[in-house]
């Protein structure tokens, strides 16, 4: 039975469900959701790029900026935890960086977080060293390091709401073919908008991500010391509801094609949603984390060395008009396209003040 008619059956026997049940079927059904299915995802085979398919240099980064966390937590044992890591791209490229630094390899943990088995099974393929995998943070002891996650929260599941003579939620129906009703919003949600201070003129349609309040409060308390890095597109809460964003910020992603029709290829799409970064610091503050800062992908990778990096690394034996258009390539994608969309976060528990190198232009 295709995806689309098991959700019809659950309408038909449960009545309307809330969008964010859909989209949570859509991408997480445990055979058919889209996350959960084995076709690629990610790459020219799938259906989008992320920073870490592009080449090393994104991971090599990230690694530097481990480094440095290493140091401030005392350059003893270090855990990172990586939430959803996709194919394992990032993992080895990070990995393949901290290398060089034997003093702190030797002491590094890496563990993995995934909940899908057919990335799960990517990742194991080539990730055969200093890597354990867990279903939950739950499994692992008191962390000391670094938990990290790269195009993670967009893709949690979202509530959608309007703003009509009060604030209502989107629900999903079946009439002959998908069709959106409107309820009023719960309790929860209300919460969440007083809490930000969000007040949407009548007609404005966004998402609420209340599975990222709750992430961001297991994430805390599971870190005794250390950072906590949210790489993401998203906005503070100020940008997030400007009036030019009044439909909403929901895309779907299909064969590097870009859509609005959640409906449509359900299981077959990827679902996103632009990330609160002033949610993940209200309640992330509340569970004891310090923002340490919000930057760009692309003033971070600047901060950190990038394109000293590129040259230093570069095959100087190769041909050079094609080092030159690959050098251009990646820093077209990784510092303007990607650069200035997505963003870094950086919040800190059990540590003293310090500048971290990755947010110097900030």
């Amino acid at each position: 039975m295709a995806l689309a008619e098991i959700i019809r059956h659950r309408i038909g026997e449960e009545g309307p469900v809330s969008f964010h049940d859909f989209m949570e079927m859509a991408l997480y059904h445990p055979k058919l959701g889209y996350y959960m299915a084995p076709p690629d995802k990610i790459g020219k085979n799938g259906d989008f790029y992320t920073s870490s398919s592009l080449g090393p240099v994104f991971g090599a980064m990230i690694g530097r900026q481990l480094e440095e966390m290493w140091h401030l937590t005392g350059g003893n044992e270090f855990t990172v935890v990586e939430y959803g890591a996709g194919t394992g791209v990032l993992c080895h490229d990070i990995l393949d960086y901290l290398k060089n630094i034997p003093q702190l390899y030797d002491q590094l943990h890496y563990a993995i977080i995934e909940k899908s088995p057919a990335m799960c099974k990517k990742e194991k393929a080539h990730l055969q060293e200093k890597v354990s995998w867990c279903n939950s943070i739950h499994d692992l002891p008191d962390i000391t390091g670094c938990i990290l996650s790269n195009e993670l929260i967009d893709n949690f599941p979202v509530h959608q709401v309007v703003m009509m003579d009060e604030l209502m939620e989107v629900f999903v129906d079946d009439k002959n073919g998908f069709v959106e009703l409107l309820r009023p919003a719960s309790k929860a949600i209300r919460d969440y908008m007083a809490d930000l201070n969000i007040i949407l003129p009548k007609g404005f349609r966004t998402e609420i991500n209340l599975e990222a309040t709750q992430w961001i409060a297991v994430v805390a308390a599971s870190l005794k010391k250390g950072y906590v890095m949210t790489i993401d597109y998203g906005y503070h809460s100020e940008e997030l509801y400007k009036p030019c964003r009044n439909r909403g910020t929901l895309l779907c992603y299909h064969q590097h094609q870009i859509n609005d029709q959640p409906f449509h290829y359900v299981g077959e799409q990827d679902i996103t949603a632009h990330v609160n970064f002033s949610a993940l610091c209200h309640w992330g503050h509340q569970n004891g984390l310090i923002c340490c800062g919000l930057t760009s992908q692309a003033q971070f990778l600047l901060a950190l060395g990038f394109k000293e990096y590129l040259r230093n690394t570069a095959d100087l034996t190769g041909n050079v008009a094609q080092l030159a258009m690959q050098e251009v390539m990646l820093t077209h994608t990784l510092l303007v396209d990607m650069g200035s969309k997505f963003k870094v976060l950086i919040q800190q528990k059990g540590m003293p003040v310090a500048e971290l190198s990755g947010l110097k232009l900030s």
